[in-house]
């Protein structure tokens, strides 16, 4: 990150510790920030060399909120949350339902400062876009906040692009779009590595991307960091709301994403008696292969049903989706035959915020109808065994995943070699395995042959405490579905 950029995220860090001891959190935060940074590049557009007409009406713009300090100023800061929330368009999206969590009007003022002393549009686009990024991950380091689980890992991200090769001119969604991760890491690609004509840059600009998330304050938060990357219009190619809902239509070339970990749907239904009782939410979607409450069994049959004929899908999914029966069986079946599931990749434990998550990354194109199945064959490439990262003191890099690129390769994916940690399964290998289970593995661990190849005590007992939430989700999970019976 470029000193200016890491300068500004500290500068502005720092003074969220004074905000702390008010009990404003690091999200709470962020989210002011993000209202306060759009008012003000508003405000800058609106003079030279821009000169545009203003989009936030006078009366509730950046200079009227600068004008005032004391108790006039919370009062009217609220007053231009409350309003802008009701506009059409991005300013819609980016303040609905906004709410000021700053009490105390003499460190709102104080924060008022800090960002009026910066101009914010003549940064570069690449620093406005660290400097927010920088943001999100401090947020999503924060452990008591929980942000982390709409924090997909950025090296994971940028190797998956590398893999799928984003083109000019073809559409990028995200179901469960979090804080836009995979969408700008798309951006960055395809922008490094193509030159772009006009039409094409607009084109990039204002209908290539688009995402959903359910979650109004992440959608805030995505938006946001979109736009200061340079992404989006006057509309905002992010929407609010539960993409598992329904079909609405639209076909994408490319689907990347990592839906939310948490393996049931579920809502409390309060009977006539007083009684709360849990009910599986499950989707009635005729598009699906099987009814099931199942989250991630769902987004992956909601991925294929959005994905154009021959569009590419990567999509993170925990291990349960690989082995689940039932539904879970019955869906990997369709999908090896309807789509072409050509790579997996395992990946290691330690690298997510959202903890005692055992995940992998699924690749495959949906294919046109065929009597014949389209998968092959199934590349598995196996980046957990006898590997160790840690959040803090050992994170995923690049260049942990360099080796998974080569093997991947993306410049001809016929053209492969079975290594060490990568190996290929035949169509008729998988569909003889027990319910055609896909969480295989065949290197040895270490760490069970040789005890002077154990791993740190403190990776050791993390790795012992996610195997055993991971034991207890799908014990709560059999309990939930036998008491439902």
């Amino acid at each position: 990150m470029p000193n200016e950029s890491s300068t500004i995220v500290q500068r502005l860090w720092n003074y969220c510790n004074v905000l702390r001891d008010d009990g404003v959190s690091y999200g709470d935060y962020v989210e002011q920030l993000t209202y306060l940074l759009f008012l003000k590049m508003a405000d800058e557009q609106t003079k030279p060399p821009f000169n545009k007409s203003s989009i936030i009406p006078k009366e509730l713009d950046w200079q009227s909120l600068i004008e005032r300090d004391g108790d006039s100023l919370e009062v009217h800061y609220r007053h231009i949350l409350e309003s802008l929330g009701k506009e059409k368009g991005m300013l819609g999206v980016i303040f609905r339902k906004a709410q000021n969590k700053i009490q105390d009007p003499a460190k709102l003022k104080r924060l008022i400062e800090l960002i009026n002393n910066e101009t914010w549009t003549g940064l570069d686009i690449d620093i406005k876009g660290e400097i927010y990024e920088g943001l999100l991950q401090k947020n999503a380091e924060d452990v008591k906040g929980g942000a982390g689980q709409y924090f997909t890992p950025r090296p994971l991200i940028k190797a998956i692009v590398e893999c799928i090769r984003p083109e000019p001119g073809q559409t990028i969604h995200d179901p469960a779009c979090g804080t836009g991760g995979f969408l700008l890491a798309a951006h960055e690609y395809i922008s490094k590595n193509y030159r772009l004509d006009k039409e094409q840059k607009r084109f990039l600009k204002h209908n290539t991307f688009s995402g959903r998330d359910i979650v109004d304050s992440v959608v805030r938060l995505c938006v946001m960091n979109l736009y200061l990357h340079g992404i989006g219009g006057e509309e905002s190619p992010i929407a609010t709301g539960d993409s598992l809902i329904s079909d609405t239509g639209e076909r994408y070339d490319i689907i990347l994403t990592n839906p939310p970990f948490g393996k049931k749907s579920s809502i409390t239904i309060v009977n006539g008696e007083g009684k709360a009782d849990r009910e599986s939410l499950t989707y009635e979607r005729r598009d699906f292969w099987a009814t099931t409450s199942n989250k991630q069994l769902n987004f992956l049959q909601h991925v294929k049903t959005i994905t154009k004929i021959n569009g590419k899908v990567a999509i993170v999914v925990p291990d349960n989706v690989l082995f689940e029966g039932g539904a879970g069986e019955t869906i990997r079946r369709k999908l090896l035959a309807e789509c072409d599931v050509h790579t997996l990749l395992r990946l290691p434990t330690g690298i997510f915020y959202a903890q005692g998550v055992k995940a992998n990354v699924l690749f495959f194109d949906r294919k046109p109808a065929s009597e014949k199945a389209w998968t092959e064959k199934l590349w598995i490439y196996d980046l957990r065994t006898n590997m160790h990262f840690t959040l803090k003191t050992n994170p995923l890099r690049y260049e942990h995943l360099e080796d998974f690129i080569r093997c991947y390769n993306p410049e001809n994916r016929r053209n492969r070699e079975e290594t060490e940690r990568f190996r290929a399964f035949t169509y008729e290998e998988l569909i003889q395995r027990d319910k055609v289970s896909l969480d295989i593995f065949w290197l040895k661990d270490e760490s069970l042959e040789d005890s002077e190849n154990l791993p740190p005590p403190d990776i050791l007992a993390r790795e012992i405490a996610e195997n055993l939430q991971s034991a207890l989700e799908q014990f709560s999970s059999i309990y939930e579905e036998l008491e439902n019976r």
